[in-house]
Parts: structure tokens; sequence; C-alpha cells
């Protein structure tokens, strides 16, 4: 169950985080998977982990803002099954004091990075009889989080562009679905309580980590085995949904 031989991926944000997890099993379920990173040294980490492992792995440096340059990608790379719209950028703010800068910023790369990608791999996936896409959503587009305006406005975005895929290619057997984490500890998650919290990363994470019902923080792996499962023919029913992935953060936070 939930093979991928013979399939070709594209991965956003591939080289690190829940890009990177997902890459690395997507490989290992038989997927010749295609990185798409800001630079290649961002991907060099997971492409050697891949390759190291036996499994098939490219890595291409492109701005995914940059639709030229992600068209680009797609063509050389041709044929499209599975495309996980991943990369994404944070941002800490209200409506009141996100900067215009920061607020096109932040649009710049979780929307319109995401539209680029769909418009480069639908044809690609029409070429090929059909396909899978992945969005990464987030919580953020479904509750209030605090000082996360322009995110949360990026990331509902993203849950619209979902339905409507899901919507417009029902009938070419291209399906469409979004995951919605709560908090994953990732290397980021790292660098901002480094940045922000010097001294008191430990408490900090513990606290963030509280926010979940669950009582922990999301593992990268575990985001990757949704979007395996998502992205197999077992899967093969499921469209235009979006699956929120986040320890009981929607449901049992009160």
């Amino acid at each position: 169950m939930f093979k991928l031989d013979n399939k070709i991926a594209v991965i956003t944000g591939g080289g690190s985080g829940i890009g990177k997890a997902i890459s690395i099993l997507f490989a290992k379920q038989g997927a010749h998977v295609h990185i798409i990173e800001l630079t290649g040294e961002a991907a060099q980490q997971t492409v050697q982990e891949i390759e190291t492992a036996g499994g098939k792995v490219s890595s291409h440096a492109a701005d995914v803002s940059n639709q030229n340059a992600v068209l680009n990608v797609f063509k050389k790379i041709g044929a499209v099954h599975i495309l996980i719209n991943n990369a994404g950028i944070a941002h800490i703010g209200k409506a009141g004091n996100t900067s215009e800068e920061d607020f096109d910023k932040v649009i710049r790369v979780n929307v319109k990075g995401v539209y680029n990608c769909l418009y480069a791999a639908l044809p690609q996936m029409q070429l090929a009889g059909g396909g899978v896409i992945i969005n990464m959503a987030s919580i953020a587009a479904w509750t209030g989080l605090a000082d996360r305006f322009v995110y949360s406005t990026a990331k509902g975005a993203v849950a619209a562009m979902t339905l409507s895929v899901a919507k417009d290619y029902i009938h070419e057997n291209i399906r469409c679905n979004s995951i919605s984490p709560a908090r994953v500890h990732t290397p980021f998650v790292d660098g901002f309580l480094k940045k922000n919290y010097p001294g008191n990363e430990a408490a900090m994470f513990e606290k963030l980590s509280k926010t979940q019902p669950i009582g922990r923080m999301a593992r990268p792996e575990e985001i990757a085995s949704l979007a395996l499962y998502l992205c197999s023919d077992e899967a093969s029913f499921i469209t235009g949904c979006d699956y929120p992935i986040d320890g009981g953060f929607i449901k049992l936070n009160t």
C-alpha cells in the first residue's frame, strides 16, 4: 500500500522541515522526487540523504514567487504526477502593525508562489493523464491565531485555491486537497526560539507545545505520512478536502 512507483513528484521547500520529510518518504516509496528550493544549497542535505538511501531525486533552484523561473523548472521536469505546494514563509504581526512590505512579501511567496506552481504543474498533469496536488494550508486558515494576520490571510487563500482547483479539474483525473498542521517541530521553530527567546528556549518550547491539546508539537514525519496517503492510489476518492493535523487544536481548544 501507499506506493509511488514511477511517479514524478514535485515538492516545493523540500530542503528542510515538513518538505524534507515529505521528500524523503516519497522517494522511499518509489517516486522520483524533484525538490524546488530557493538555492541549490538549501536542498543539498535532503538530496544527499535520498541518494544515500538509493532513491531518485533532482533539485532545482527557483523562487516560487517568480513565475518565469517556476515555468522553466516545470518545463525541464516534464510530465508531473504529484505536486506538494509546501514552500512558505512566516510572519508575526497584527493588522495594525504589519507593514505593506511584509504583507506583500508573505502574499507573494505564500499565495502567488502556490498559484505559480499550480499554473505550471496543471498542464503537465494533464499531459500525464492526471495527478494529485497537496497544498500546505494551516490551522491559521480556520481559527484565530494571535499576531498572525497576514500569515492567516495567506493560508486562507491557499484553502480557497484548493477548493477551486479540485472543482475545476475533477473530471480530468486531478485531485486537490490541503493539509492544515498546527505547530510542527522543525528547524524553523528552533531558530525562532533562539532569536526571540535567548536563554529561555526550553520554557517557550514547552509553552508552545502545550497549545496543542495533545501536549506536544507534531513531527514533520507525521505530516509526511498524511501527505503520502493523500497522494497514493488508496486515496483516489478524496478531493476538495482539508485535513487538520493539529493535536486537537481546532476542535478541542476552549
